[in-house]
C-alpha cells in the first residue's frame, strides 16, 4: 500500500504547491490593483500622468494597419511558440523517453564522429526551435523591409515614464485607450520589443549552447559560456513567454476581442466576426497538433532524418 500510495501523494503535493502559487498570484494581483487606484488617485500622481498619458510617438513615416503578412507570421509564432514550450517541459519532466533519435550521417550534415543519440521529445523540440528561428529570420526582414518596425521599436527615451503610466492605467483598472490599429500604447511598444528582440534572441543562443549543434572542443568559448549560464537563462526566458502570451491574450479578449482579433487575424479594423473564427481555427490546429505530437505520430515524421528505436 506504501509503494502505491507514494505517487498519489506526490501528484497531490504538485497539485497544492500549484493551488498555492495560483492563489498567491491572485492575492498579489488583487493587492497591486489597490495599490495602483490608491497611487492614481494622488494629486501628484495625477499630475505626472496629464503629462505622460501612455502615448508612444511614432516616426512619421510608420504605416498604419496590419498587412496579411503579420497575421500569418502571427499565428506561426503562436502555433511553434507552445508546441515548443509543451515540448520543453517534457524535456525536463520525462523521465523514461518513449523511444530515441539519431542522426542520419549520410545527409547534407554529416560529421566525423558518430551522430549523439537524443530522446524523441528532444527531436521534436529542436525541429520545431529550427522552424522557428527560421520564422523569425523571416518575421524581422519583412519587419524593417515593410517599416512595421517603426511601431514596435522604441524611438524616444519617454517611451519609459510613458509606459510605466500605462501600467498603472492598466493595474487601476482604467485602462488606456486602445488604437492598436494606428499606434500602440508604450507598455505595448517595450513589450513587444523585448518579446521579439530580446527574449527570442535569448531563447534561442541558450538553446543552442545546450544542444548537440554547439562546438564541444572550442576551449575558449565554452569556458566564456558555460552551460550552465545558459542552463540557467533558458527556463525563465520560457516563463516569460508564458506570461506574456497569457498577459496578451487576455487583454485582446478585455480590450475589445472582435475589433483585435480582426488586427491580427484578418488585417482590417472593423468589429466583425471574420477574426474571431479564424482565431477559433487557429486553436483547433494548435490544440490538434498538441495531441498528435504523439510518440506513434512522430516517430514516422523523425524516421525520414535519422533511425528511431528505444
Amino acid at each position: 500500500m506504501t509503494a502505491r500510495s507514494t505517487p498519489n501523494k506526490q501528484q497531490s503535493n504538485k497539485w497544492a504547491r500549484a493551488g498555492i502559487i495560483a492563489g498567491s498570484l491572485i492575492v498579489l494581483l488583487v493587492v497591486a490593483v489597490f495599490v495602483a487606484r490608491w497611487l492614481v488617485s494622488l494629486e501628484g500622481v495625477s499630475s505626472w500622468m496629464e503629462t505622460y498619458t501612455g502615448h508612444s510617438a511614432l516616426p512619421e513615416a510608420a504605416p498604419v494597419g496590419f498587412p496579411a503578412w503579420l497575421g500569418w507570421q502571427h499565428f506561426l509564432n503562436m502555433f511553434f511558440l507552445v508546441l515548443i514550450v509543451r515540448t520543453g517541459w517534457q524535456i525536463r519532466t520525462v523521465t523514461r523517453p518513449a523511444a530515441h533519435w539519431v542522426r542520419n550521417n549520410k545527409s547534407m550534415i554529416r560529421t566525423k564522429g558518430a551522430p549523439s543519440r537524443i530522446s524523441l521529445e528532444l527531436w521534436f523540440h529542436l525541429s520545431l526551435d529550427a522552424l522557428w528561428v527560421l520564422n523569425g529570420i523571416i518575421f524581422v526582414i519583412v519587419l524593417f523591409a515593410s517599416g512595421q518596425w517603426m511601431r514596435i521599436v522604441p524611438t524616444s527615451w519617454e517611451i519609459f515614464p510613458n509606459a510605466l503610466s500605462a501600467g498603472l492605467q492598466y493595474l487601476s483598472l482604467n485602462w488606456p485607450t486602445e488604437t492598436g490599429w494606428v499606434n500602440y500604447n508604450a507598455l505595448q511598444v517595450l513589450a513587444y520589443f523585448v518579446t521579439v528582440f530580446i527574449a527570442a534572441p535569448l531563447a534561442i543562443i541558450t538553446g543552442l549552447r545546450m544542444s548537440g549543434a554547439w562546438p564541444k572542443k572550442a576551449t575558449r568559448l565554452n569556458h566564456a559560456y558555460p552551460m550552465e549560464l545558459a542552463r540557467v537563462l533558458h527556463f525563465p526566458v520560457m516563463i516569460y513567454f508564458v506570461a506574456f502570451t497569457v498577459v496578451h491574450v487576455a487583454l485582446v479578449f478585455a480590450t475589445g476581442a472582435l475589433n483585435n482579433l480582426n488586427h491580427m487575424y484578418a488585417s482590417n479594423d472593423s468589429t466583425s466576426w471574420t477574426g474571431l473564427i479564424l482565431f477559433a481555427v487557429s486553436i483547433v490546429v494548435i490544440v490538434g497538433v498538441w495531441f498528435l505530437a504523439q510518440p506513434i505520430f512522430l516517430r514516422p515524421v523523425a524516421s525520414l532524418t535519422g533511425k528511431v528505436g528505444k
